[in-house]
């Protein structure tokens, strides 16, 4: 693939580029070019996920997903979610194209994805209606809470809750058990 203007990516421009280890992102034809994560960020990962997937074999309101995933609104978008929900009506496709109405995404900072994760994405999640957006801190031991309205985030210390419609009880999660040491 030749040079592309900033701004001019397309999904499928994405899709094509090499196997090579980066993580290829793209928001309103912008590329996010990202290193593999770090191993406390691949941590935080895996329990918040492993916490909704207990929560969802309760509460089916949705499968819960990991990164690497392949999520796309238009051309101009490609995101790969680190931990996201989705109606179990769309998951049981198991189509990335069909996943388009994400109930809950959580992005794990690092320091190649923070701002991207602040700002690009997150506005990206705004306008894609995605209920909840939480942005975790590993190093801070906090998550910022996005909702679609949102101009501020709200700071969470202690735990998170979501609360999915339909669901019968709420997801809570300790931020202590979150960020507990290996």
């Amino acid at each position: 693939m030749g040079m592309v203007a900033p701004g001019n990516y397309t999904a499928d421009m994405v899709r094509a580029l090499p196997d090579d280890g980066n993580r290829y992102e793209l928001v309103d034809g912008e590329l996010l070019v990202s290193p593999a994560p770090r191993g406390w960020h691949q941590a935080i990962v895996l329990r918040l996920g492993s916490a909704l997937l207990a929560y969802l074999k309760q509460d089916q309101v949705g499968h819960v997903w990991l990164s690497p995933a392949d999520i796309s609104w238009t051309a101009r978008d490609l995101v790969q979610p680190d931990v996201f929900v989705v109606p179990l009506d769309q998951s049981r496709t198991l189509d990335w194209a069909q996943m388009k109405h994400l109930l809950l995404v959580a992005e794990v900072l690092s320091p190649s994805t923070a701002r991207a994760d602040r700002f690009t994405k997150r506005r990206r999640y705004q306008r894609a209606g995605v209920p909840l957006y939480w942005i975790v801190d590993g190093d801070e031991h906090r998550v910022e809470v996005w909702t679609p309205e949102s101009e501020e985030p709200e700071f969470e210390s202690n735990r998170i809750v979501w609360r999915p419609a339909g669901a019968a009880t709420p997801f809570e999660l300790d931020l202590g058990e979150l960020f507990q040491p290996i």
